[in-house]
């Protein structure tokens, strides 16, 4: 398996650092802003987001996280058996409240969608925004985008992104662009 670092920790920092400006700007002190963050990897982020998000605003930012798999269009047809599901956990209201979910990597766009579906169970928000690391370009089956954007990255379909973050146990922030084998 061949590797290439294409975000390093210290890129990544400032990366997220500007993801949490831009999610000021257009949300102002989080009032009626809730951060959801996609599991089982977006979760990852979310709690970083958030705990950036905290110490700016010297405030709690509701955090939750939403398990999409039971609302995935390919759950009984997926190559390694059906997929296994993961907590959803929503300790507020998101009625009418903002919310902005949270993914480490938007690829073909079908988790997204399937997250929406997942968020009807909890509520109507009044508007939903999508905020993720990783963009990989040309790879859309459905037609959605992202709000926020960490990087964008060209790839091919012999290659995935994996991003590690020290949440997830790992000695040190890094983003790999991989091939397949």
């Amino acid at each position: 398996m061949q590797k290439r670092n294409i975000i390093d920790s210290e890129r990544l920092a400032i990366t997220i650092e500007r993801l949490c400006h831009q999610l000021i700007e257009n949300h102002g002190d989080f009032s009626n802003s809730v951060v959801l963050g996609l599991q089982p990897r977006g979760i990852f982020l979310a709690e970083r987001i958030s705990q950036k998000l905290s110490k700016i605003l010297k405030k709690k930012i509701s955090l939750g996280y939403i398990d999409a798999t039971f609302f995935r269009d390919d759950f009984r047809r997926h190559e390694g058996g059906p997929l296994k599901a993961n907590a959803t956990k929503i300790p507020f209201l998101i009625e009418d409240k903002e919310v902005i979910l949270v993914d480490d990597v938007l690829y073909t766009g079908r988790t997204v969608r399937a997250a929406l579906d997942a968020m009807n169970a909890f509520g109507r928000p009044s508007k939903v925004e999508f905020l993720t690391l990783i963009e990989r370009s040309y790879s859309r089956h459905i037609p959605v985008y992202a709000d926020y954007v960490g990087a964008s990255v060209n790839c091919q379909e012999s290659e995935k992104v994996v991003v590690e973050l020290k949440e997830q146990g790992i000695a040190q922030d890094n983003v790999w662009l991989v091939k397949k084998k």
